[in-house]
């Protein structure tokens, strides 16, 4: 939950004018805020709106822009009018029950049930798989290491593949280290500093890509991973291994029959924890990977395309057992965590949390657990032929411009899913013969989302490094496939082309400000005024 009294922190510190209204002494009066702001609460400070433009730093409001072309779900996306109406009729839901029954209770309970309807939609009711929210997948990134800690002690080294296609926060979760200046539950925090009973620990990242650039290849990457967790358990140390499902460019690594071999070889001493934040594979999986005994990190607020910052862990049941049996967690979880947060069934884990609600990581799962009911509702061949269509037709697009380079596209023709092809579509830009770096992507990216040029707002995947001597030397943008299309598309056959239009539009509209010298000058100048 926020600070009482301070639902949104804008960049400039300055509070809105509702806050004073609220005290610490009556969290129900908070509850009363008006959908917006409490939509906006509960997060650390990428979730804070700029009181300029009312968004965050994504990019995204959190109301409704029905205004802006959203191709950007790799990154974060604007809440839907779906999503936004089924947060309102939950509030008021809660509002009338809380009054008669009590907050604390009733929100507890509302939390416990969206657990059981999220774990129904994935298809796990029979398996025993317990599911732990979080405000971020970020933060889950954090619970999972403080399981892995829990359970195999303080001498832990976390090994993270795909380092170089991962949040930025991960160089800091990895380590058991703060993220951020603020925790999702308000408390103040020092960025890299660590976590009490937490960090830091060891931390070992493996790239996808080599020092020119160009993408390993799968055998390789395979090869490194075993290798360092061998070494790793070789000293003595117990492994927290963070494989990548589907990165910022859709790519995967290990391999599963890598990942089949590590927990065959190294059982009891290595913990494997799968990254599938993106949210880009389906069910089966999902149950395949918690079968194996591997946790899971998902959102809502990527491929589901709900509001941005909905994490959770999913756990399988085994690993749910035994953290139920350990004495404490790390006591610095308290400041990204609440009570509600953990499944009701493990009760003296619950006791070391906070009671406090948040508001706002509840209402943005609220929201994307409607995104997913209505996505789950599509017959899976009718999501597959969609996702095939639209990816073959935004790859045509992004070749067609003469200023852009589409980049290897990610396969993964193995799972037999909608997920077997491409969702991300990465592209790098060339201007005077020359990729534009990860700063001159960044400008570009604002552009497109503040309609410069006068055609509609557009809001694309965030830039990316990609090759060079660093990550910042050439950036990529992305255009990314999300579920709102599919549901979209099968609720309207009309809605493919004005999904391919708006697609069309954003490629002719960054053609036309690569040509534009003052988007580059105008915004370089603006962010040092800024700084």
């Amino acid at each position: 939950m926020a600070h009482p009294g301070s639902l949104i922190r804008p960049a400039n510190g300055r509070r809105p004018a509702i806050a004073p209204a609220l005290r610490p002494q009556s969290p129900l009066r908070e509850l009363f805020a008006p959908l917006d702001l409490l939509l906006a609460c509960g997060g650390d400070t990428r979730i804070d709106l700029d009181p300029a433009t009312g968004r965050n730093g994504y990019g995204c409001s959190p109301s409704p822009a029905p205004e802006m072309a959203l191709f950007s779900s790799c990154t974060a996306s604007t809440i839907s009018p779906r999503g936004y109406e089924a947060a309102r009729r939950a509030r008021d839901a809660l509002m009338s029950s809380a009054m008669l029954h009590g907050l604390v209770e009733c929100f507890d309970d509302r939390v416990e049930e969206m657990r059981g309807e999220l774990r129904t939609l994935l298809g796990l009711e029979k398996t025993g798989a317990e599911i732990v929210f979080t405000s971020s997948g970020t933060d889950a990134q954090l619970v999972a290491l403080a399981v892995a800690r829990a359970l195999h002690g303080d001498d832990l080294v976390s090994v993270i593949t795909a380092a170089d296609q991962t949040g930025t926060g991960t160089a800091f979760t990895a380590r058991g280290l703060h993220f951020g200046a603020r925790t999702a539950s308000g408390v103040t925090a020092t960025r890299g500093g660590p976590i009490a009973g937490l960090g830091p620990i060891r931390s070992v990242g493996l790239r996808l890509r080599d020092a020119d650039g160009r993408l390993r290849s799968p055998s390789a990457l395979d090869a490194e991973t075993l290798e360092m967790v061998e070494s790793a358990v070789a000293q003595g140390a117990r492994v927290m291994l963070e494989a990548m499902d589907c990165s910022k460019l859709g790519h995967a690594a290990p391999s599963d029959r890598c990942l089949a071999e590590i927990a065959a070889r190294w059982p009891g001493r290595v913990q494997i924890v799968v990254d599938a934040c993106q949210a880009r594979l389906g069910n089966r999986r999902i149950a395949t990977l918690l079968d194996r005994g591997f946790m899971v990190l998902l959102t809502g607020s990527k491929y589901f395309a709900g509001p941005a910052f909905s994490g959770a862990v999913l756990l399988p049941p085994q690993l749910a057992d035994a953290v139920e049996a350990l004495p404490r967690q790390a006591p610095g979880l308290t400041g990204y965590l609440g009570r509600s947060d953990w499944p009701m069934r493990l009760t003296s884990l619950r006791e070391q949390f906070p009671v406090q609600p948040n508001f706002g990581q509840w209402l943005r799962w609220e929201a994307a657990l409607e995104e997913i009911r209505a996505y789950m509702a599509v017959p899976a061949k009718v999501r597959s032929d969609i996702i095939r269509q639209l990816g073959m037709r935004f790859a045509e697009l992004i070749a067609a411009s003469p200023s852009v380079r589409l980049l290897p596209p990610q396969s993964h023709s193995a799972r037999g899913d909608e997920f077997a092809r491409p969702t991300i579509f990465g592209f790098t830009l060339h201007r005077d013969a020359r990729p534009l770096s990860l700063a001159e992507c960044r400008m570009l990216h604002r552009a497109l989302a503040e309609g410069t040029v006068g055609d509609a707002p557009c809001l694309l995947g965030q830039p990316v490094g990609w090759g060079g001597r660093t990550d910042e030397d050439v950036a990529a943008l992305r255009l990314c496939i999300s579920a709102r299309h599919v549901i979209d598309i099968h609720a309207d056959a009309s809605a493919r082309d004005r999904i391919l239009a708006d697609a069309a539009a954003a490629m002719t509209t960054l053609d036309a400000l690569l040509h534009r010298p003052s988007v580059f000058t105008d915004t370089a100048a603006e962010e040092r005024h800024v700084h």
